[in-house]
C-alpha cells in the first residue's frame, strides 16, 4: 500500500511539543462523565519501583523527577499508577514518588491541574467495600494526602471469574470512594465488553459515573478483545486508557531478536518470542517514521491517539520523556493508520493479553 503523504499540519507540527511548546487547551478532554480534564497523552509509572521488569534503582529517583518536571511543564497532566507498583519492600513506591514530585514541582501547571489516577489491586484479602476504602486512603497518604491528590481510583482487575462475591464488595468500594470524595472519579482496568457493561450499569444505578477503562492496547494488541472493548467504551461514554502502547518497548525500534539486541530478564525473553513474527509491522512502522521525520515510538503512540484512546507511556529519563512528547502536535493520516493496521494483521507476532483481562 502506498502511504498517503503527511499533511501540512503534520509537517509543521514536527517536534513542536518536544521542543518546549505546550499542549493547546483545545486538545484536553474530560475522562468519561467525570470532571477530570486530561491531556491527550499520559505517563505510566509501572517502572517506578519495579526491579524485576524494569531494573529500577533508588538512585534513579532524581532522573525520574526531571522527566516528571519536563512532561508537566509541556502540559501532560495524567499520571497512571497503582498501589501494587514497586516490587517487594518497594510496593507503593510509584505513588510515593508521584506525591514527592508533585510537592516539589514549581513550574507551569497544565489546564485541569496534575491528575494522578491509581489502580487498587484486587488482592484476595480485599473483600469488603471498607477494605477498598482503606486501600484508597493508603494510596492518598502516599500521594501526599492533599484534597485533590487523587483524580481517579480504578479497580486494577476483576475478580468476577474466580471470586464473584469479592467483585461485588470491590465495586461497592468504588461507590463509597466516590461518595466520600476520596477520588473525583472511578475507573476500571482489564475489563472486556461484557464485564465492563455489567459494572458500568451497577455504578450508574448507584449514581456513580464510570470514567475510564484501562486495557492493553497497541499496534501489537488491538485485534479481537481490545478492539471490541474500545467499541464498548465508546458506546458507554467511557474513556479507554491504553497501557503498554509501545508493547513493552517492542515498537520503539530499539530492540532486535535477530541481532540479540534485547533487554535483560523477562522482557527480553518475551521480545525474543514476539519480534520475529512482527517483522511486517515493524518494517511499516519504520517506513512511516522515516517519511514523517519521527521516531517509531512517536508513530506508535500517535496511532493510539488516532484511535481515540488515551495512551499512558513510560518515561524513565528526560530523553524518553522528550521523545514521547514528540508524539504530540501532529496526527497520522487515515492512509498511514490503515497501512500500519494492515501490516499488523499480516504479522504473526502479537502481545498476549493480560491474564486478568475479562470478557
Amino acid at each position: 500500500r502506498k502511504l498517503q503523504a503527511p499533511s501540512l499540519e503534520g509537517l509543521l507540527g514536527r517536534g513542536k511539543i518536544g521542543s518546549g511548546g505546550t499542549i493547546p487547551r483545545s486538545q484536553y478532554r474530560k475522562l468519561g462523565a467525570s470532571d477530570v480534564l486530561a491531556s491527550p497523552m499520559g505517563v505510566g509509572t509501572w517502572a517506578w519501583g519495579n526491579k524485576l521488569l524494569w531494573q529500577y534503582d533508588t538512585d534513579d529517583d532524581e532522573t525520574l523527577r526531571e522527566a516528571y518536571d519536563l512532561v508537566v511543564s509541556a502540559g501532560v497532566n495524567v499520571f497512571d499508577s497503582a498501589d501494587s507498583y514497586g516490587t517487594g519492600k518497594l510496593e507503593g513506591r510509584a505513588e510515593t514518588l508521584l506525591g514527592d514530585f508533585g510537592e516539589r514541582y514549581t513550574g507551569r501547571v497544565p489546564p485541569g491541574g496534575v491528575n494522578v489516577i491509581t489502580k487498587l489491586a484486587a488482592y484476595p484479602w480485599r473483600v469488603t467495600a471498607g477494605q477498598m476504602v482503606s486501600a484508597c486512603e493508603a494510596s492518598r497518604a502516599r500521594l501526599g494526602g492533599g484534597e485533590d491528590c487523587l483524580a481517579l481510583a480504578q479497580l486494577h482487575w476483576s475478580a468476577a471469574k474466580y471470586a464473584p462475591l469479592q467483585e461485588r464488595g470491590m465495586v461497592r468500594g468504588l461507590v463509597e470512594i466516590y461518595e466520600r470524595g476520596l477520588a473525583r472519579g472511578v475507573g476500571l482496568s482489564n475489563y472486556g465488553p461484557r464485564e465492563l457493561a455489567r459494572v458500568e450499569r451497577q455504578l450508574r444505578e448507584a449514581g456513580v459515573p464510570l470514567a475510564s477503562n484501562q486495557v492493553q492496547y497497541s499496534l501489537l494488541s488491538f485485534q479481537g478483545a481490545p478492539g471490541d472493548t474500545k467499541a464498548a467504551c465508546d458506546d458507554l461514554g467511557v474513556t479507554m486508557i491504553a497501557y503498554s502502547p509501545l508493547g513493552l518497548g517492542m515498537l520503539t525500534g530499539k530492540y532486535s531478536a535477530s541481532e540479540r539486541r534485547l533487554p535483560p530478564g523477562v522482557r527480553g525473553r518475551l521480545m525474543a518470542s514476539v519480534l520475529p513474527g512482527a517483522a511486517p509491522l515493524l518494517e511499516c512502522l519504520e517506513m512511516v517514521a522515516d517519511e514523517r521525520g519521527k521516531t517509531q515510538a512517536q508513530v506508535a503512540i500517535n496511532w493510539t491517539m488516532c484511535k481515540g484512546a488515551l495512551p499512558i507511556v513510560g518515561a524513565k529519563d528526560v530523553s524518553q520523556a522528550r521523545e514521547n512528547l514528540g508524539a504530540l502536535g501532529w496526527r497520522l493520516t487515515d492512509g498511514e493508520v490503515d497501512a500500519l493496521e494492515d501490516a499488523a494483521r499480516m504479522s504473526k507476532g502479537a502481545m498476549t493479553q493480560n491474564v486478568f483481562m475479562t470478557r
